[in-house]
C-alpha cells in the first residue's frame, strides 16, 4: 500500500475514533486511533493529530500515565502542538507532576497568548507548584530539625537553643547560642 493510501485510511480511523469520542464510547475510540497510529510512518506529521485525539480519550478514562506518552510523543513530531502541550500538562496536574505540568502550560500560552484555558492553567499552576515547593521545603527543614536535635540531644541541647539572624545589608546568617 503507498503512501498516500496508508494516510488515507488512517484518517479515516481518526474519523471513526472521533464519532466514538463524541459518543463518550473512550475504549473503541482509543481502537481507532490506534489503528490510525498504526498506519502512518512514525515521521509522519499528521501522527501527531492521532496521537493526541488518543490521548484525549485516554483523558477521558483516567489514564493519564497514557496521556502523556502520547502526548510526548505527538510533541517530538510536532513540538509547538498547543493542544498536546496542554493534554499533557493535565495529565501531569493530575498525576501531581505540577513543575512539568506548569513547563507545558506555559509553552502553550507562550505560542497562543489568545488561549484561554493556556493562560489559566499556567496562572493556576503557577501557584500549585509554588505551594508545592513550600510545602517541600518545610518538610526537608522538619526532617533536619528532627535530625539535628537527634545528634545534639546527645549533648543535652537541642535545635531550639540556636537562634539564626539574617543581616539585611549582606545576606548572611549569623548563629547563636542561648540557654
Amino acid at each position: 500500500m503507498q503512501a498516500a493510501e496508508c494516510l488515507a485510511d488512517a484518517r479515516a480511523a481518526k474519523d471513526r475514533g472521533n464519532t466514538h469520542f463524541k459518543a463518550a464510547e473512550y475504549d473503541s475510540a482509543i481502537d481507532c486511533y490506534t489503528q490510525a497510529i498504526e498506519m502512518v510512518d512514525e515521521d509522519e506529521p499528521e501522527g501527531a493529530v492521532f496521537l493526541a485525539n488518543r490521548a484525549a480519550a485516554f483523558a477521558k478514562i483516567g489514564e493519564h500515565e497514557a496521556v502523556v506518552d502520547d502526548c510526548t510523543q505527538a510533541l517530538e513530531l510536532r513540538p509547538e502542538y498547543t493542544k498536546a502541550l496542554l493534554r499533557r500538562a493535565l495529565a501531569r496536574e493530575a498525576l501531581d507532576q505540577t513543575t512539568e505540568a506548569l513547563e507545558d502550560a506555559k509553552k502553550a500560552a507562550a505560542l497562543e497568548p489568545a488561549n484561554r484555558e493556556a493562560v489559566s492553567a499556567a496562572a493556576r499552576l503557577e501557584k500549585a507548584a509554588t505551594d508545592k515547593l513550600e510545602a517541600q521545603k518545610e518538610e526537608m527543614l522538619g526532617k533536619l530539625k528532627d535530625l539535628g536535635n537527634t545528634v545534639l540531644g546527645k549533648f543535652g541541647m537541642s535545635l531550639d537553643n540556636f537562634k539564626a539572624e539574617k543581616d539585611p545589608s549582606t545576606g548572611s546568617y549569623s548563629i547563636s547560642f542561648q540557654q
